[in-house]
């Protein structure tokens, strides 16, 4: 009788263990136990409303500075890794400074001026809108970005048929091609590929990038038409009542995420009162 060989990944099947995920993977991962990150998606896109209403209404810097700094203090409740907030957030982090020097430049003029550049002039007053746009873009796109990375779409889908009762078809649809945007960058490196076996991507950066992309918008249409056949004759289009597998409720973490993003926003807009730098948008 012989001896058994232990059995390893290349001795059984052939074929290799599962690779462990990258640093950065595990990195990126939602922490879990987060407060927030198990909120229902209404009460987060509740609490983003709350958040922007008090930052859009007011033309102070003030205001969208004190929403800032209380969410980026209450961040780490939000369940995100500092790693997962910085490769989310730095698109905003580098449109607000671009958005602000637009501003400086091409700003309405108004006080003194504080740099002649020919065509263009600086001004005090320029200067100041500059700063309250940097900040207002800061304080709208943070609390959304940090409370909706945590947001799986279909809970997302749930929450908004169960609990704002908006109608079972559209909300489907509409996740139904959520979760294909994720396919779309497949299909990029797919077509780039079949495109260089084929010799037809050697003709030029820009003409290449037009034909891919329409390329990509076609094979995106039929998709989406194939889809939408396959939803209709399993009856996702009908006009019965639908049933649910997984119920959608508003908690207390849910009130309690919308209490706080009251407070943070009526904070806001006291902290400009009392200081006198309140500028209501209308006035």
């Amino acid at each position: 009788m012989s001896a058994r060989i232990p059995a390893t990944p290349w001795t059984t099947t052939g074929a290799p263990e599962p690779r462990r995920p990258s640093a950065a993977a595990r990195r990126d991962a939602v922490v879990r136990g987060g407060a927030v990150a198990g909120a229902n998606p209404v009460a987060k896109a509740a609490a983003t409303v709350l958040l922007g209403a008090a930052v859009l209404l007011s033309l102070d810097p003030v205001t969208p500075a004190v929403v800032l700094a209380l969410v980026l203090l209450l961040c780490p409740l939000a369940g995100l890794t500092w790693h997962g907030f910085r490769t989310r957030t730095w698109p905003a982090w580098l449109a607000a400074p671009l958005g602000a020097v637009t501003t400086v430049l091409y700003g309405r003029d108004s006080g003194a001026v504080l740099a002649d550049l020919g065509l263009l002039t600086v001004t005090e007053g320029s200067v100041s809108l500059a700063l309250v746009i940097l900040l207002r873009v800061l304080a709208v796109a943070i609390p959304s970005i940090v409370l909706f990375a945590t947001v799986d779409p279909t809970a997302l889908a749930d929450g908004l048929a169960q609990v704002l009762h908006l109608p079972a078809r559209f909300v489907l649809g509409a996740l139904a091609g959520v979760r294909l945007t994720g396919l779309m960058l497949d299909d990029w490196r797919s077509l780039e590929l079949a495109r260089r076996a084929r010799g037809v991507a050697d003709r030029g950066r820009l003409r290449r990038l037009a034909s891919q992309a329409f390329a990509l918008l076609v094979l995106a249409v039929r998709r989406g038409a194939k889809l939408a056949t396959a939803m209709e004759a399993r009856g996702f289009g009908a006009d019965a009542p639908r049933t649910w597998a997984r119920p959608s409720r508003l908690g207390r973490i849910d009130a309690a995420l919308v209490a706080v993003a009251a407070l943070i926003g009526a904070s806001a807009v006291a902290v400009s009162v009392a200081t006198g730098s309140w500028r209501f948008l209308l006035a």
